[in-house]
């Protein structure tokens, strides 16, 4: 093995437990959640002086109230928070408790990795529907819900990970998720890029997406298979598997796994996308609007219109 163990002196470890220990009790209680973020925040990016002073009536510039009253996640919007399908009674306690995530990424403190890696997996066990034991979730790592994540545990998420759980997304035990990669789990339409599919996406125990792959939504990564680096996955990848390319071919079976492993035609991966799609149905009263205001109609050949000014 290639990594030893590492500890913190005796009074920055305690310093560490503490503070973790008091955000997750404060998480764990009846205590309004953005409360409980904005504290953490605003002592976490050393703004305590100026937020009490401001709650004192001393005046404050446009620029430092904005600042201060975004550690609030109450007075913020995020980019899923637009998404018609979202479950909105649960995207309202995951939302908060993904600001907390990314705003304390934004802090020196994220560096610290004794100390930024418990953080985050006590926020893991707030934020995802299951979140196993032992995980390492390093720094920049985005979601779009949280909500719909499950890890299993041993896991490790490297940096500038984006896991998209608009669908549903599961992790297995002792994964290897590694650094810029994107596990996605909604597919836009072809035409009409507004109009959205939900899949289940599976990364199963014991398996490997290395640097920068891609896995399309609804693909299954089989247990103890690998992803090549800059792999893109259109489909599911069999157990044992090692997988490289855009579009992504198996190459191999890892050794000693040979006569447990499946047979692939030419490396194709198999699409089993629709067995794992997830149904919804958007509500009656939802005021829909269309972002970008295109007529997707195709053209009549025989009686083409001209170009609109806009066409030009």
């Amino acid at each position: 093995m290639t990594k030893r163990h590492v500890s913190l002196p005796d009074g920055a470890e305690a310093g560490v437990r503490g503070f973790i220990d008091e955000v997750d009790d404060r998480l764990s209680s009846d205590e309004d959640t953005c409360e409980v973020v904005r504290d953490t925040l605003i002592d976490l990016h050393g703004d305590r002086e100026r937020w009490e002073a401001w709650q004192d009536g001393e005046s404050v510039s446009k620029a430092e109230r904005v600042r201060l009253q975004g550690y609030d996640p109450c007075n913020a919007t995020l980019e899923s928070e637009y998404y018609a399908e979202k479950d909105e009674e649960r995207f309202q306690q995951s939302k908060y408790l993904q600001w907390l995530w990314r705003q304390f990424d934004a802090t020196p403190m994220a560096d610290n990795v004794a100390f930024a890696l418990r953080f985050r997996q006590m926020l893991g066990n707030h934020l995802f529907a299951e979140c196993g034991d032992n995980c390492r979730f390093f720094k920049g790592i985005s979601v779009t819900y949280g909500h719909n994540i499950e890890v299993g545990d041993n896991v490790v998420v490297h940096d500038d990970v984006h896991l998209d759980d608009r669908g549903k997304l599961t992790i297995g035990d002792r994964a290897s998720i590694s650094d810029g990669v994107h596990l996605y789990s909604h597919d836009h339409d072809l035409v009409d890029q507004t109009a959205v599919r939900n899949f289940h996406t599976i990364v199963e125990d014991d398996a490997r997406v290395t640097y920068d792959a891609m896995v399309r939504a609804g693909c299954r990564i089989g247990e103890n298979s690998v992803v090549g680096a800059r792999s893109v996955v259109q489909g599911d990848v069999p157990d044992h598997h090692v997988v490289v390319g855009s579009p992504a071919r198996s190459v191999r079976v890892k050794p000693g796994w040979e006569e447990t492993a499946a047979e692939l035609e030419d490396g194709r991966l198999p699409d089993r996308q629709d067995e794992r799609e997830i149904e919804y149905e958007l509500p009656d009263d939802l005021d829909q609007f269309d972002e970008f205001q295109r007529d997707l109609r195709p053209p009549d050949v025989e009686n083409p219109s001209p170009p609109s000014s806009t066409d030009r």
